[in-house]
């Protein structure tokens, strides 16, 4: 019997000393794998927002990509014949001036005609491919259309205006494949020479 009621007593001793009891020492693992739980999902969560951010970046950087690439061969495509076309301008020049040389000459009606439809038939073909002459003569003259190949004094006309057109130019589209030559009006040389002159001083 005194063996019996000695363990009773060394667990209340243990007991009222603070120490946990068996069933106390049963939970307490069971609590902190919850935490550890928590903290994982939470862990998880911030991975998913993560993940998720850079799939967003990415799906944007493709769209973006894809849009680069579709105008890129839009572009490609709609100035494929650009070379072809550049290429073709001095026969179209030639053309012209066989026209212009037929009716400075007096060449007879058929010959003449003749020459317009080749003319005519041949632009309309490099039209239909995009092409398109500038209309250049009585506007401000522009390095972005024009080349100019000289300059002439001109009252009747505001100073930097075309005024002869040498060669024509011509888009490709949007796109300028060959300036105009041009003449551009300047100044007249009084108007500069008066600007110039000093102012006189009268006396009393």
């Amino acid at each position: 019997m005194a063996d019996e009621q000695q363990p009773k007593d060394q667990e209340e001793k243990n007991s009222g000393n603070g120490e946990p009891s068996g069933e106390e020492r049963k939970e307490t693992p069971q609590k902190s794998e919850t935490a550890v739980l928590i903290e994982k999902i939470a862990e998880l969560e911030k991975q998913v927002t993560q993940y998720k951010d850079q799939l967003l970046r990415k799906a944007a950087e493709f769209d973006n990509y894809k849009r680069r690439t579709e105008n890129d061969f839009a572009s490609l495509t709609k100035y494929a014949g650009e070379s072809i076309i550049s290429h073709l301008l001095p026969v179209l020049d030639d053309i012209t001036r066989s026209l212009k040389s037929a009716k400075e000459k007096g060449e007879s009606d058929s010959f003449v005609k003749g020459i317009e439809l080749i003319y005519a038939k041949f632009l309309k073909v490099l039209e239909a491919q995009g092409l398109k002459t500038m209309e250049v003569v009585g506007k401000p003259f522009d390095v972005g259309f024009h080349d100019a190949l000289m300059q002439i004094p001109r009252p009747d006309l505001p100073p930097h205006t075309v005024v002869e057109e040498v060669e024509k130019g011509y888009l490709l589209f949007d796109k300028v494949i060959r300036h105009a030559k041009v003449v551009v009006s300047a100044e007249p040389v009084e108007a500069k020479t008066q600007e110039m002159k000093p102012t006189e001083d009268f006396e009393d």
